[in-house]
């Protein structure tokens, strides 16, 4: 068994790279080619290498410890000398103090957004400072765009590929006050992941043959092939909304612009003749190149193509057809009422007959008898008046 290694001591740099060194241990067998087995705590990243460090990048939001021992061979299987521990703890300050959803997104390989919001037990009036790190820096840098989109408070900062491999990198993010009156916060950012291209821009759309042929622009700083695709195609003819992953890139039978670099197409067969199409497109990185994040692009600006038909024969027919019949039942019902007197005359009443002739006349005699008793009465109260002021005269 081999002895311990000595002097294992634990730094920080940059922002959240952890460097555990140490040095080989005391009385090794000079016969041995020494070989130094390592991992954390939770035996996670196990580790067999010559060399006498090890280098992570790691946040900084608890205790991180590593137990390193001496083997001599890689051999998994040989029992490794007596582990050495050592750790290092998470910055000074209160854990509720801390920003939380600490998120950070690529956008379209040009620039990187990272957004929180404050910690739990922090001020409102905090006044946080962004800093970043990656491999082509020197040293970190601050960020100085800080605004805030409702809640969140954000900071975006240029982030431009410069070489083949530099997205296979991190991004170091430390987040804190200029106060120091809060935990920093450390997050670790893979530029594999967490990438949203720009939205593509449609060049061209064509009807042909029964089918549409759909031709975009890709967005800047993708290839072709590192890109995923989705189409909307939504017709006037019906309410479904159809969204295609593109699975082919049809772009070899455009007819226009088919050389152009970075485009890709899609064809739809059996569409309507008589319909209008509007199409959208967007995009996000693959496998091939990044990960799989499912960080979709905006939808490109909508473009539509296509002729209905004269929509305005459809109206007047749908507002004269209600009138027309309407009119044709009117005719119709009347015609019928006069039919039917025609072949069914009506049958004269008898006694409406005789009371005509008779009901009348006696209405008349009763009204010549009602005014001979009106003249009587009034002829007779005259008199009475007549002869009562003639007596009055004679009485003296």
């Amino acid at each position: 068994v081999q002895p311990p290694v000595t002097n294992l001591s634990v730094s920080v740099e940059n922002l959240c790279t952890i460097i555990w060194t140490w040095s080989p241990p005391e009385g090794a067998s000079p016969n041995c080619t020494l070989r130094y087995f390592s991992h954390f705590d939770d035996q996670q990243d196990k580790k067999i290498a010559p060399e006498t460090h090890r280098k992570e990048e790691l946040p900084l939001d608890e205790k991180i410890c590593l137990q390193v021992g001496s083997q001599c061979s890689a051999n998994e299987s040989e029992k490794p000398s007596p582990l050495v521990k050592k750790c290092i703890s998470p910055p000074e300050g209160d854990p509720e103090s801390a920003v939380t959803e600490l998120k950070c997104i690529w956008h379209n390989l040009s620039y990187m957004k990272c957004s929180w919001l404050p910690g739990r037990s922090t001020s409102p009036d905090t006044h946080y400072t962004l800093y970043y790190w990656y491999r082509s820096l020197e040293k970190s840098r601050q960020c100085e765009n800080i605004y805030r989109e409702g809640q969140h408070i954000a900071c975006s900062f240029k982030l431009t590929k410069v070489e083949p491999s530099f997205e296979h990198q991190n991004v170091q993010i430390m987040v804190k006050d200029n106060a120091g009156k809060i935990r920093p916060s450390c997050k670790i950012v893979s530029l594999t992941s967490y990438v949203k291209p720009d939205p593509p821009h449609i060049k061209h759309l064509l009807l042909k043959n029964g089918a549409l042929l759909v031709q975009w622009k890709n967005p800047q700083n993708f290839r072709s092939r590192c890109l995923t695709y989705e189409v909307e195609v939504n017709n006037t003819q019906t309410d479904r909304h159809n969204i295609l992953e593109v699975e082919e890139d049809k772009c070899q039978n455009s007819e226009s612009d088919r050389n152009m670099e970075g485009t890709s197409c899609f064809q739809l067969p059996g569409v309507l003749a008589d319909a209008v199409y509007t199409v959208r497109v967007r995009v996000k990185t693959n496998k091939l190149c990044f990960d799989d994040n499912k960080l979709w692009s905006d939808w490109s600006e909508a473009q539509s193509i296509g002729k209905e038909q004269n929509s305005s024969f459809y109206t007047t027919m749908l507002l004269t057809i209600p009138v027309f019949v309407a009119v044709a039942v009117i005719i119709l019902l009347f015609y019928l009422k006069r039919l039917k007197i025609i072949i069914f005359p009506p049958i004269p009443d008898p006694g409406k007959i005789f009371k005509e002739m008779f009901g009348d006349q006696n209405d008349d005699t009763l009204h010549w008898k009602k005014y001979d008793i009106y003249e009587k009465q009034s002829k007779e109260e005259t008199d009475s008046v007549v002869l009562i002021e003639n007596l009055k005269k004679a009485a003296p």
